[in-house]
């Protein structure tokens, strides 16, 4: 195995995402860039999280190349999720949209979409792709909803909850990574970089198996 020797920036401030890592053992660098986060009305709910990471992916760079740095001995990682219930459910602006929101997915099923953009010159990495779960609530009462909401979890979260926080007591159960409905699917991010013949968590480059197909070409 041969060290990578580059840093990882993480273009998201999310305190989740950050807290992932740091629970990996992986210090980023955080940049946030501003993004219009307009998308054409045409894109699915799965399009519409690869665009948003690509277009932050982008804007990581051009914030870069501004200061006179380049992404070459970085890892850029972007990330977006929303929630989709017959509707793109945000961030609620609210506790009134939050619990609304939280009334609305009462005891169905909705899928949580997350979008991730992987840049690194140095190892030749342009990615785009998204990974979905679903996740099926109980039917929690409107109380549940007024107390969950007074403790300010709900405010900053897709979906107006956090799987990993109070609101776990009202989740029935889940179908694909948990980690995706956190809003940061690092199970996912390891197997791409593996692809790419990269070991995320040590951060070195490993060599990989040719396949059958490839020995033949």
């Amino acid at each position: 195995m041969v060290k990578y020797g580059m840093h990882i920036i993480l273009a998201s401030g999310s305190p989740r995402r950050i807290g992932m890592l740091h629970d990996m053992g992986i210090q980023p660098e955080i940049l946030v860039p501003e993004v219009d986060e307009a998308v054409h009305l045409d894109l699915t709910p799965r399009q519409m999280v690869m665009c948003l990471a690509l277009k932050k992916a982008q804007a990581a760079e051009t914030l870069l190349k501004e200061e006179k740095r380049s992404a070459r001995k970085a890892l850029v990682i972007a990330a977006d999720t929303v929630v989709y219930a017959d509707r793109v459910i945000g961030k609620p602006e609210s506790e009134e949209e939050a619990f609304d929101i939280l009334r609305f997915l009462r005891g169905r099923m909705h899928t949580v979409y997350s979008g991730v953009c992987l840049v690194s010159d140095s190892l030749g990495i342009r990615r785009v792709f998204a990974c979905e779960t679903q996740v099926k609530f109980t039917n929690y009462t409107a109380d549940d909803i007024r107390r969950y909401i007074a403790t300010g979890e709900p405010m900053d979260k897709a979906g107006a909850y956090a799987i990993q926080g109070g609101f776990a007591p009202y989740v029935e159960y889940i179908i694909g990574p948990r980690d995706n409905v956190i809003g940061f699917p690092l199970g996912a991010i390891k197997d791409e970089l593996n692809s790419f013949g990269i070991d995320f968590v040590k951060g070195e480059r490993v060599l990989r198996k040719r396949s059958d197909h490839e020995n033949k070409q």
